[in-house]
């Protein structure tokens, strides 16, 4: 039965969201954690966020998988990939079939201007809810700002945002940010 709801999770998930991964993510968090919230925590989530990014592929799609693996095994990540996929390739086949009867409508155009706000919005609401659990792991209170992993993760984003901006290839700053990451793991600074 966990199956069975995995797919159907996460063909919601991949049904009601649009403007791709990060646009998804804040439904996958809460639907996670009202469905599966003793099994996968925020940081777990937050570490799922961080592999999804630093793998090949779609990231709703890897997010889809780790979750699913993690509740279900490796059926569980079938399940949920194909779930978060499935709504899509339903919605393109439709698209292309029709497409070209409506494409100069003045309702498809007005709904897909419309719906440009709306998938930014997702967007920044998913880049404040990571930060948030990254930034303030125990919650928003003045004694986060006094312990060290406030200021290590301050001072990687600020490292990583002037790396950005000195236009060093993604690979890169992927590779820096794991290597970062996995130094201060062993270090136990986190």
């Amino acid at each position: 039965m966990i199956y069975l709801e995995l797919f159907l999770t996460f063909f919601m998930i991949g049904a009601f969201t649009f403007g791709g991964g990060y646009a998804m993510l804040p439904l996958m968090q809460e639907q996670v954690a009202l469905r599966w919230g003793d099994v996968i925590g925020q940081e777990t989530i937050v570490n799922f966020v961080a592999v999804s990014e630093s793998t090949p592929g779609p990231f709703a799609v890897n997010m889809a998988t780790y979750i699913g693996s993690e509740i279900g095994g490796l059926l569980g990540s079938a399940c949920a990939t194909l779930g978060v996929v499935l709504p899509s390739f339903i919605v393109i086949l439709i698209v292309a079939k029709c497409y070209d009867k409506f494409r100069n409508s003045s309702v498809v155009k007005g709904c897909m201007s419309g719906l440009k706000p709306a998938v930014v919005g997702l967007i920044g609401g998913a880049i404040l809810s990571v930060a948030g659990s990254i930034f303030f792991p125990a919650g928003l209170a003045l004694s986060a700002l006094q312990t060290p992993a406030f200021y290590l993760s301050l001072g990687i984003f600020a490292v990583m945002l002037v790396l950005a901006f000195k236009k060093l290839h993604p690979i890169l700053l992927i590779l820096i940010s794991a290597a970062a990451g996995i130094g201060i793991g062993y270090l136990g600074l986190w």
